[in-house]
């Protein structure tokens, strides 16, 4: 490719290639505090491309491709390439890593225990993830969380954090601008707006943590918690997990032994304060 970077995120060393510079210089200052091997082989691909050449300065059209590709993944305009090479780098874990049990939530962690919020897209886990990573948590990751299938800890992968619609605002009042990306209007899912974690987060990557709670939030109407029951909890994250299946026995044991082990709950909240306000009380009865 004619411009290219590498990025580490958790156990994941990505290379990224580009026909435009521009989404290169858009990851390269998104990720400027991160750890960069060069020698280091990369576990995965992803190539920002120009269907034919003259794409590249006519209505410039980015396609993703990679390691693994999805066919008939819909190209993105240049502006967006930063958005594109965002979603390369995830596809690339979603369809090609094997060494750990992937789970689509996104968890925090304190004192060596970690929370995991799993839930569809818009139930507010990346959110109230990124919120509470700015207190006494720390981010362990808002797009996957992995779990080591011999030990069962949980790993981080602290990529940017993908900020949506209303999320934008509410974390713009809280950080240093300087930790903030482009925005991104009027992508497929709404106004984009990326997070860099904080640094403690960033050089914690590499540091595990033994899941404590699993909480399945939803966005919406009154404060309230709800215990789940092992089975549906495990239906749950088998649908969560975009590696569960090739896995085999491995993925089963770790799965099983993940939700025999830790207790979990569905909380629905107003608003950001109550929602970091029933996992701190969830939290604090963990303990006792």
């Amino acid at each position: 490719m004619r411009h290219s970077t590498r990025i580490a995120v958790g156990p994941v060393q990505f290379r990224i290639g580009s026909d435009w510079r521009a989404p290169i210089d858009a990851l390269d200052r998104l990720y400027a505090s991160y750890p960069k091997d060069v020698a280091r082989p990369a576990d995965a691909t992803v190539r920002l491309f120009a269907s034919r050449p003259w794409r590249r300065w006519l209505r410039p059209s980015v396609h993703i491709g990679g390691d693994f590709i999805v066919p008939d993944a819909l190209p993105l305009p240049l502006s967006m390439g930063l958005l594109a090479a965002e979603m390369g780098m995830n596809l690339q874990v979603a369809l090609g890593w094997r060494r750990h049990m992937l789970l689509h939530a996104s968890a925090v962690a304190r004192d060596g225990r970690a929370v995991i919020l799993s839930g569809e897209s818009g139930s507010g886990k990346s959110t109230l993830a990124a919120l509470l990573g700015e207190g006494a948590w720390r981010l362990m990751g808002d797009e996957f969380t992995l779990i080591e299938p011999a030990s069962g800890d949980a790993l981080g992968f602290p990529r940017a954090v993908s900020l949506k619609n209303a999320a934008i605002a509410e974390m713009a009042a809280r950080v240093d601008p300087a930790r903030l990306g482009p925005l991104l209007a009027g992508t497929p899912k709404g106004d984009i707006r990326h997070l860099i974690p904080r640094a403690d987060a960033i050089a914690a990557m590499h540091e595990p943590a033994r899941p404590a709670l699993i909480l399945f939030p939803r966005f919406g109407g009154a404060a309230a918690i709800e215990p789940m029951a092992p089975g549906e909890v495990f239906v749950r994250l088998t649908e969560a997990s975009t590696n569960y299946v090739a896995l085999g026995e491995a993925g089963f044991a770790a799965l099983t032994r993940l939700v025999r082990e830790t207790p979990a709950f569905g909380i629905s909240y107003p608003d950001s304060a109550a929602g970091m306000a029933l996992v701190e009380q969830l939290w604090a009865e963990a303990a006792r």
